[in-house]
Parts: C-alpha cells; sequence; structure tokens
C-alpha cells in the first residue's frame, strides 16, 4: 500500500479507534471523559476525507472504512451515552431503550449517504458527528453540573432522541463543509457559520457546542423551508 492510500486509511482507523476508547470511557462510568475521544474522532474524521481529496486517494475500501468508524464513533457511542443518561433519569421504565434508536438511524443515515448522489456538496439529513457531538456534550456538562436540569429530565432526554433520530434520516438538506475552492465566494455561509462557531467556541468554551450544533440544525431547517420549491 502506498503512503497515499495509507494516510487517509490510518486516519480512519485512528477515528474508530477513539470512538472504541469512548465505549470504555462509557463501560467504566467515566460519561465526563467521552466527549475528549469524540472530538478526537471528529478531528481525524474531517482530516481523512480531507487528506483523500488531497492525495487522490479516494477508495472503496476507504469509503466503507468511513462508515463502519463513524457508526462506532457516531452511531454506537451517543447511542450508550444516552441510554446511561436515560438509565439514571429513569431507570425502572422502558423509555432508556428508546437509545438504541440513535445507533439504528446513523447506520441507516451512513448507508443512506453512500449511495445517495446528491450528497457530494450537502448533507441530507443531520450528520452522525453533528449528533453524536450534540448528545455527548449534554452529557459532559451533565457532570459539570451545567444544564442539569434538562439531562436529568427523562422526557426531555427521549424528545431529544426521538428528534434527532428523525433528523438523522430525514430528507433535509444540512451545510457540509466541502470545499471544491477556498475563496470567499460561495463559500459565505460555510465562512459565517465558522467564525461564528470559533467565536461561541472562545465565549462559551464546551458549553458551546451543544449551541453551534442547535443553530446548525435549525438554520439548516429554517432554509429549507424558506427555499423555493420546484
Amino acid at each position: 500500500m502506498s503512503i497515499r492510500n495509507f494516510t487517509p486509511n490510518a486516519l480512519t482507523s485512528l477515528n474508530l479507534a477513539f470512538g472504541c476508547f469512548a465505549i470504555v470511557e462509557i463501560f467504566e462510568g467515566r460519561l465526563e471523559n467521552v466527549i475528549y475521544y469524540t472530538l478526537l474522532s471528529g478531528v481525524v474524521d474531517f482530516f481523512d476525507g480531507f487528506s483523500a481529496r488531497m492525495l487522490k486517494s479516494t477508495s472503496n475500501i476507504g469509503k466503507d472504512l468511513d462508515s463502519l468508524a463513524d457508526m462506532v464513533s457516531f452511531g454506537v457511542v451517543p447511542a450508550l451515552v444516552m441510554y446511561q443518561l436515560l438509565q439514571i433519569s429513569a431507570p425502572d421504565t422502558p423509555w432508556k431503550y428508546t437509545a438504541i434508536l440513535i445507533a439504528v438511524m446513523s447506520g441507516l443515515r451512513l448507508a443512506k449517504f453512500n449511495n445517495d448522489e446528491r450528497q457530494s456538496d450537502r448533507f441530507y439529513g443531520l450528520p452522525t458527528p453533528a449528533n453524536a457531538f450534540l448528545i455527548i456534550s449534554l452529557a459532559y456538562l451533565a457532570t459539570e453540573g451545567i444544564w442539569i436540569d434538562i439531562v436529568s429530565n427523562w422526557m426531555a432526554l427521549v424528545g431529544i432522541t426521538l428528534t434527532t433520530s428523525f433528523l438523522l434520516v430525514a430528507d433535509i438538506p444540512m451545510l457540509a463543509f466541502k470545499f471544491s475552492q477556498y475563496g470567499w465566494k460561495g463559500n459565505e455561509a460555510k465562512y459565517s457559520f465558522l467564525l461564528l462557531s470559533l467565536v461561541m467556541g472562545i465565549v462559551f468554551q464546551l458549553v458551546a457546542v451543544p449551541l453551534i450544533i442547535v443553530m446548525y440544525i435549525v438554520g439548516s431547517v429554517i432554509a429549507h423551508l424558506m427555499s423555493p420549491k420546484a
């Protein structure tokens, strides 16, 4: 295997490894650490696709490996985190099993992505990393005593689970950060969103993560509803 093919696949494998480490942290009861491994998964997930495009080394194996890694890091991990949160807030009810929907819909989302030619320049449905960051960041903030009222309310958690599971497979166009060229023209929305997210991150730190994801979802849905229909 050439270096050109090895680099993106190595990064994708790191994504999978970080997802496995996150699962270990969940099993060990350290939910506050899961977000760090998920952030690492997100970073290498971005750069594996970036490096594949830059090195012109895209392949079917790399595409399949990427989906498998994403299924673990951004599908199974948030489902297990949500299960743990529901187990704490509603231990004697069957509602905790709704968390499984996150993994199931993430798998369907990734399968659709691999076979939907429309998703070359934008996403259709909530990307699995965005959904994972939303759920895992809420768990982290709860361990820090922030927004504890939301995370300890099982009805709110079930609502988040059902809503995000629907959005994962909804036929709603979402902003994708894929650049065919890096100039301002044609990338205004992407750069504006990234700049605003950076400012929010500096000001609010990790509290900004769920706020940024909600802003991404709401902005994409509003843009879809306001766009002219053919």
